[in-house]
């Protein structure tokens, strides 16, 4: 396991993506490990050189009793990235890990190349921490964690991902609660705002639409305020974009970092939400038959299949509901019993072709439709799926 040591403590971090990308390093929230941007990774390597961190306390990390500063957690991401051979890179963070980005970036200049900072703060109450803090050091980690659930996700997600909920508490409730109250500390100590007009760095502000614990309204609107040339964008979801709405994220992250790492040109929300879709679309489908039908695009198609790649593919295919085997096997199943057949054969070839499922998930997937859609669709289905297993050979 690959650990930096920074003033006393182990720090554990974890890279993925080519080692010649540009390097992008994922700060997480308060309460959370690196796991948090589990989701979001795959669609940020084939860009970047991901780092990511178990800040101090979290995770992996050793957790040292007493307070932390931002300035001490700023110094625990310079001896990852030194550990990484990371000379610069672009940051992003989430909450905790932003406050941490807006601490190293006028700490270190040299260093950062770009800020994204998500549902976050430049100051909180402290006497709120106080309280919190003092609650947790007398009861433990568990008389918080679903006052934080609430904050940390909006009512329609917890009720539609209970799994999910379930697998941040419990890793929530596994945390050293020093570690917690060390980076608590630092929250309600930082002292933030006179520092932001010094950040040089080019800068993305995000705010979850549903989110409560850090909404525009007194809270990024400072940071947006007093970062010179500091942008705003808003994202689906609360106070955890990378778990509620992992494809607007990395697509908000890829679109800003194009635009001020290579200068591609400012592109508008549907611009990036579509390159999300088409990175879950290649994945699926495969790059050969996405370039093809990209390729026909004509005016009078464009606005349709931009439409399909933004909602069907970024929207709905990227939803951590379910993965993308099952997808596949409802995609088959539905467009058999409604003879799609065109459609019924791209995701035969595009499943098998990928990976997506082996030849045994598809017969039972035909069995399944003789019984519940009809012996002619199964037996349509079977025919068709024949012929492309046969072309495949």
């Amino acid at each position: 396991m690959p650990f930096a040591l920074s003033q006393g403590a182990r720090i554990y971090w974890r890279a993925d993506g080519a080692a010649d990308k540009p390097v992008l390093v994922l700060l997480n929230s308060i309460g959370c490990d690196l796991s948090l941007y589990d989701l979001v990774v795959p669609m940020l390597t084939p860009d970047f050189r991901v780092l990511r961190i178990d800040t101090r306390g979290h995770g992996a990390s050793d957790a040292p009793a007493g307070d932390y500063s931002l300035d001490l957690l700023a110094d625990d991401v310079l001896a990852v990235m030194d550990a990484a051979g990371a000379a610069k890179a672009s940051i992003c963070g989430t909450s905790l890990g932003a406050m941490i980005a807006m601490a190293l970036a006028p700490k270190a200049p040299e260093r950062v190349e770009a800020l994204v900072l998500a549902c976050t703060s430049p100051a909180m109450d402290p006497s709120t921490w106080d309280q919190r803090l003092a609650l947790i050091r007398a009861e433990g980690l568990s008389a918080i964690v679903e006052a934080v659930m609430g904050r940390f996700f909006s009512d329609a997600f917890r009720a539609k991902h209970p799994e999910v909920v379930e697998t941040v508490r419990t890793g929530m409730l596994a945390q050293n609660p020093d570690g917690y109250c060390g980076c608590g500390a630092a929250i309600r100590d930082m002292a933030l705002l006179e520092a932001l007009p010094a950040i040089s760095a080019p800068t993305l502000v995000l705010t979850g639409a549903k989110d409560m614990a850090t909404p525009f309204e007194g809270h990024a609107e400072r940071i947006v305020s007093a970062i010179p040339g500091a942008r705003h964008a808003v994202v689906e979801g609360a106070h955890l974009p990378s778990l509620e709405a992992p494809a607007a994220l990395a697509g908000a992250v890829r679109g800003f970092l194009a635009e001020v790492l290579h200068g591609t040109a400012v592109r508008d929300a549907k611009d990036v939400l579509f390159e999300a879709g088409l990175v879950t679309r290649r994945k699926v489908l495969g790059d050969a038959w996405v370039d093809k039908s990209l390729a026909k695009r004509t005016a009078f198609t464009a606005d349709y299949q931009a439409m399909i790649t933004r909602y069907a593919w970024n929207e709905i295919w990227s939803r951590p509901g379910l993965d993308h085997r099952t997808r596949r096997l409802l995609v088959l199943a539905i467009c058999a019993s409604l003879a799609r057949w065109e459609e019924f054969r791209l995701h035969v070839r595009a499943g098998l072709e990928q990976g997506g499922f082996t030849e045994d998930e598809l017969k039972e997937v035909l069995m399944q439709i003789a019984i519940y859609a009809g012996v002619p669709a199964a037996n349509t289905a079977f025919t068709e799926a024949a012929e492309v297993i046969a072309k495949l050979g």
